[in-house]
């Protein structure tokens, strides 16, 4: 069993897919050689080991064995050698462009990390229809999981995503306003840095925040160099708090659950396929509009539209959380998320790996 694989490997949300899909593929007994996108950038010797392993696979590569390329869907042109194209896109909108359709009408298969977004090829690329296969992403619970730590006497909130208009974090510190007053003991943490925004960019985002009536209660968090302190923030949450207009999936809401915190989701785009009302606080969609933030999104095609009653949900849901905790507080516990739980030890990327391969012709069952 042998796979060419093109892909990043770095701290973004693609290379950190990129990187748990081949770790997991050579957990599942195939041979990879690995040409990575850029630069790769690891945080441990043992990462390191298994990429630059693989990166020497590739001197010898099988060139019959199928070509699988995780990247853009404007950019699936590049394929290795003269086995199956098979390109593997995380997208957040419902409508391709024409150069969109152009590079996925090219391959001969497409693997998508949800059914909405295998819906979505559907549609827009009929001849595609029979030629996509679902490899829901995952969560490394070797890293992720439930700790025992000192119970925090403030409900402390974590958002985990680059800076976007996309990621609701317009709407996120309005709520956060609205929903608690000076007394509340209650914090909102900031994990976004966007390396594609200017410093004045960036700056205006912490100004957003920072200056708001409650911006005394907000913690501007730099970002971390490994998924192990990204868990250890994690840990010291209570609430995983992500109004996101539209996603290609959300690794950080599903490594929250996994940590047994509960979470506030929109009911829309690829968290349809891990968050339910049972594992989390669900803020339903009414309805849709022009993706448009003026920088990366110029309406090309629709997200969630984030109204007075999704806002409105929103500030219920964190403000429900809260008295959870001052009612575990009294009490002496420490509630978990064991939905949430359940839910992430589904989504591993072994799991996800065995469908990679499954659909790749490689293991039995295909």
């Amino acid at each position: 069993m042998e796979l060419n694989l093109t892909a990043p490997v770095n701290e973004l949300g693609y290379g950190v897919a990129g990187l748990n899909i081949l770790k997991g593929l050579l957990r599942n007994g195939c041979k990879v050689s690995y040409w990575p996108i850029g630069q790769p950038s690891v945080s441990n010797e043992q990462d390191a080991t298994q990429v630059k392993s693989c990166m020497s696979n590739a001197k010898m590569f099988k060139h019959d064995s199928p070509s699988l390329r995780i990247w853009h869907q404007h950019d699936m042109a590049q394929h290795i050698g003269s086995g199956r194209r098979i390109g593997f896109p995380i997208f957040e909108l419902d409508k391709f462009s024409d150069l969109e359709k152009h590079h996925l009408s090219s391959l001969q298969n497409i693997i998508v990390c949800s059914e909405w977004a295998k819906s979505v090829i559907s549609s827009e690329i009929p001849s595609m229809k029979h030629k996509i296969g679902v490899a829901p992403l995952g969560v490394d619970r070797s890293i992720f999981y439930p700790r025992d730590t000192e119970q925090n006497q403030k409900t402390i909130f974590l958002n985990i995503g680059k800076w976007e208009i996309r990621k609701g974090h317009d709407v996120l510190i309005e709520a956060f306003n609205e929903a608690f007053c000076d007394k509340d003991e209650v914090e909102l943490w900031m994990m976004n840095d966007n390396p594609f925004l200017t410093e004045e960019q960036q700056a205006e985002w912490h100004s957003l925040y920072l200056n708001s009536n409650l911006g005394h209660k907000v913690k501007i968090l730099p970002r971390v160099k490994s998924h192990e302190e990204v868990a250890e923030i994690m840990s010291k949450c209570d609430v995983g708090v992500f109004p996101s207009r539209a996603e290609g999936w959300n690794l950080e809401a599903l490594e929250m659950m996994s940590m047994g915190k509960y979470v506030i989701l929109t009911n829309y785009s690829a968290h349809t396929e891990f968050a339910t009302h049972i594992n989390s606080k669900l803020i339903h969609i009414d309805d849709t509009e022009d993706a448009y933030d003026g920088i990366w999104f110029h309406g090309q095609g629709q997200w969630a539209s984030l109204g007075d009653r999704q806002v409105e949900q929103l500030i219920a849901s964190m403000r429900s959380l809260h008295e959870c905790k001052r009612s575990d507080i009294k009490s002496g516990r420490a509630n978990k998320n064991e939905r949430g739980i359940v839910t992430a030890k589904k989504f591993s990327w072994d799991n996800c790996c065995e469908n990679i391969m499954r659909f790749c012709g490689m293991m039995k069952g295909f």
